[in-house]
């Protein structure tokens, strides 16, 4: 087999643990080293003068994070790899025996690589996920406090669309200081907007019962709902701050039906601008996890479902992708073609890998966004499409003669 790096070393790592094994031609060597900074440094040293050409480990949790940080500082290249392709032979699991297969696999050229951003995209990548982590947070202690009210009879969610809204959170507040229930008088003045029309439904609704105890806890989460809040909208000003060389691409993605701003940012934070690391669309499609998996046999292609990828990317894809399905568009066209024999989840999917396929090239070629039309599909086979949608006419009692009268006066 042929032999791509003759200087190599590959990897195994752990929490608290780095056992590295560095092949030179047919000569090897074993360190076992720990996992603080400046043992790793120690370790790029000795990789370093002893010439390494490519170094190799697994996507271990976040424990590969601090290796591959360093490394790149001091100019050492790496590869990060999936464990699941690089996994080895069963029976021989050992530290060592796991370090000496990942070299021997990356000395032969065995090993597909990761895509890694650059630093600067990564940090933006923690910087977002932990927003989004912020949002899922507040909207879990939502359903709590919606949760609590109802187990005290208080049916304010059936009479607000917004519990967390201005008027609700005026009249939770008023109802936590009282002892006694709300008037009619005090709840048109704690309400705004259309809800004056409500007070009386709402003044039933805020009928219910709470112990000291459970007001308590009730402030208690809505204290924690305003604090994540606040650190939401902190997290925003962050990401606004550093987003600056992205505005360009976040106005060009925003003209896209069903992508907003904040979707258009998640997107570029997962996929960056340089699309170069991506050969072609069906590459970066598979890379989010949008793309069909390969499932072939004797000549046959079986149906199989999308491959792993992304995970954060695939969300907010698919979330814009349901935006779009109900706008006058193409997505909205190819959506309804594909949900009527394929199901609503398969169409989203497909729309969302549309979506990603639309952006690679609109990033790649710098072009602007060209929708293809509601009608895109109805410009195919026209006059079969005629003739088929007649026979069902006549099959329904509409007779040949008002059809072509109908045509005509059309």
């Amino acid at each position: 087999m042929e032999i791509l790096y003759d200087r190599c070393c590959g990897i195994d790592v752990h929490k608290k643990l780095i056992v590295a094994c560095f092949k030179c031609g047919k000569k090897q060597e074993i360190r076992t080293t720990g996992t603080t900074s400046d043992e790793i440094r120690d370790l790029t040293q000795w990789l370093l003068d002893g010439k390494c050409q490519m170094v190799a480990m697994e996507s271990t949790g976040s424990y590969w994070k601090p290796l591959y940080n360093i490394f790149e500082i001091l100019g050492l290249d790496v590869i990060v790899a999936n464990a699941r392709d690089i996994k080895n032979v069963p029976g021989r699991k050992t530290d060592v025996g796991d370090a000496e297969w990942i070299a021997d696999l990356l000395k032969h050229g065995l090993i597909r690589a990761s895509y890694i951003p650059s630093r600067e995209q990564r940090e933006l990548r923690e910087l977002s996920r932990y927003r989004q982590s912020l949002i899922g947070e507040r909207s879990r202690e939502l359903n709590r406090l919606q949760k609590m009210l109802e187990g005290g009879n208080v049916k304010l969610a059936s009479v607000v669309s917004d519990v967390n809204g201005r008027s609700a959170r005026n009249l939770l507040k008023a109802m936590l200081e009282s002892d006694s229930p709300l008037t009619e008088d005090r709840v048109s003045q704690l309400v705004h907007g259309r809800l004056q029309s409500k007070v009386d439904a709402i003044v039933k609704a805020m009928n219910g019962f709470f112990t000291p105890v459970q007001k308590a806890l009730i402030r208690k989460v809505v204290d924690h709902i305003d604090d994540m809040t606040k650190r939401i909208g902190e997290m925003d000003d962050m990401l606004r701050e550093y987003l600056q060389p992205y505005e360009e691409a976040i106005a060009k993605l925003d003209e896209i039906p069903g992508i907003a701003r904040r979707s258009a940012e998640t997107i570029l934070i997962e996929i960056g601008l340089d699309m170069t690391r991506f050969p072609s669309a069906g590459h970066i499609s598979s890379w989010a996890g949008l793309a069909p998996g390969n499932n072939e046999s004797a000549g046959k292609r079986r149906h199989s479902r999308t491959v792993h990828g992304n995970s954060t990317l695939k969300s907010a894809l698919v979330q814009c992708a349901k935006v779009a399905s109900k706008c006058k568009c193409y997505f909205r066209a190819q959506y309804q073609r594909i949900v009527i024999r394929r199901g609503a989840n398969r169409a989203t999917v497909a729309v969302a890998h549309s979506m990603l396929i639309a952006i690679y090239h609109m990033l790649k070629d710098n072009q602007a966004f060209r929708d293809l039309g509601e009608d895109f599909y109805m410009a195919f086979n026209r006059e079969k499409k005629i003739n088929r949608y007649l026979k069902q006419l006549q099959k329904l009692g509409w007779m040949p003669d008002m059809t072509n009268a109908a045509l005509a006066t059309a």
